[in-house]
């Protein structure tokens, strides 16, 4: 693969989204994603005031998770979720769909959902997680085009707490179902090289790890 140690880096949004997450474990990756210059940390929103003071001028950007990890909240809480998120220093925000009107056939509802976030989220880079274990691959198709639709930046594999994560053949769909200004996020169930390699052969353009270090030390790739 024509990448560099610290290009893979750079793909890198270096996650922790455990409940019982502490403020040390929260300063502790936020050095880490410092130290790889990593894309972004994510996090839960409780703890973005947080990681916006601990990156500021870093290069390493702010990121966290909206409706998450079910993405049955209204739309108008997913919408205040974001808005709340910026004003403490979010600069790209994940958002999981209704799921439940996806697979009912409701895609207006569906998009309605998604843009809600993109229009809160006032030009802040917006990534939405489809949940691709509980999805048919038609579904996961109408989820992209969705997405798309309301003007979101990146289609997103899974939460990581769905029972499913990241698979070559999702990435792969999901690639030739967004416009080519469009980018797919891979995540979930990825704790080695052996298992981020395919997916970014596939197609992926950023990469969603809480294993992020073992990743990089076990890649096979130049500095």
């Amino acid at each position: 693969m024509n990448l560099t140690r610290s290009q893979l880096a750079g793909l890198m949004d270096h996650t922790l989204l455990k409940a019982v997450a502490t403020p040390s474990d929260i300063a502790q990756i936020c050095q880490e994603a410092i130290d790889i210059q990593a894309a972004s940390v994510c996090v839960n929103p409780v703890n973005v005031p947080q990681v916006a003071q601990l990156l500021k001028g870093t290069g390493v950007k702010v990121c966290t998770v909206i409706g998450f990890p079910l993405g049955a909240n209204a739309s108008a809480t997913k919408a205040y979720e974001t808005k709340r998120a910026i004003a403490d220093g979010a600069e790209e925000v994940d958002m999981v769909i209704n799921l439940g009107a996806l697979k009912a056939g409701q895609d207006e509802t569906v998009y309605q959902d998604i843009a809600a976030v993109v229009e809160a989220a006032a030009g802040v880079l917006v990534k939405v997680i489809i949940e691709t274990s509980y999805l048919t691959d038609p579904e996961k198709v109408r989820a992209c085009q969705a997405a798309a639709r309301a003007g979101a930046d990146f289609v997103k594999t899974s939460t990581g707490f769905g029972g499913g994560g990241a698979t070559p053949a999702d990435v792969a769909l999901m690639k030739r179902s967004i416009p080519a200004g469009m980018k797919v996020k891979a995540s979930g169930g990825m704790r080695t090289w052996a298992d981020v390699e395919p997916n970014l052969a596939a197609g992926a353009d950023r990469l969603g790890l809480s294993a992020s270090l073992a990743v990089l030390a076990g890649a096979d790739l130049p500095d």
